[in-house]
């Protein structure tokens, strides 16, 4: 008589239908609370990173300089450590005055027109360029300078020429 081969076990599980993957309410609940939790922090980091590119876009456009309003531009190179120094101080500086009545621009030198408006205005890095409602030069101030140096001349600036 014929002897039947006995299926393997290996042939009949392969063989068995898998039952669905199921999420258990408390894996369901952790997930919730990971995006409940990371939505948020990601939004308000999107809105802090937004605008602080909005406001970088704004100081990097040279365009604004003749519209009236005075104008401080610094020259700087985003390499040079001094640079970054001076755009704190003057941030600082220009903390107390109104924000509607001066541009605070930057002039970039690793871009063409940041390399022509240093150019033009015969300044390097590391430099205040001090500009009138008409964009005619009217001060320069180099740094590194002194804090209460700096105010001074900022101020002065902004009353003479607003």
């Amino acid at each position: 008589m014929a002897r039947k081969k006995k299926k393997s076990r290996k042939s009949r599980s392969a063989t068995a239908p898998q039952a669905p993957t199921q999420v258990d309410r408390r894996a369901a609940l952790r997930l919730m609370r990971g995006l409940a939790i990371g939505v948020p922090v990601v939004g308000v980091a999107g809105y802090f990173g937004t605008a602080y590119v909005e406001a970088s876009i704004c100081e990097f456009d040279l365009t604004k300089i003749g519209d009236g309003l005075p104008s401080i531009v610094q020259v700087h190179d985003p390499q040079c450590a001094l640079c970054l120094d001076l755009q704190r101080q003057t941030r600082r500086a220009l903390r107390p005055h109104d924000d509607d009545g001066y541009h605070f621009l930057v002039a970039n030198v690793a871009t063409l027109d940041g390399r022509l408006f240093a150019q033009n205005h015969g300044v390097s890095n590391v430099t205040l360029v001090l500009l009138n409602g008409d964009g005619q030069h009217v001060g320069t101030v180099r740094g590194p300078i002194d804090d209460a140096a700096l105010r001074a001349s900022i101020g002065t600036h902004l009353e003479q020429h607003s």
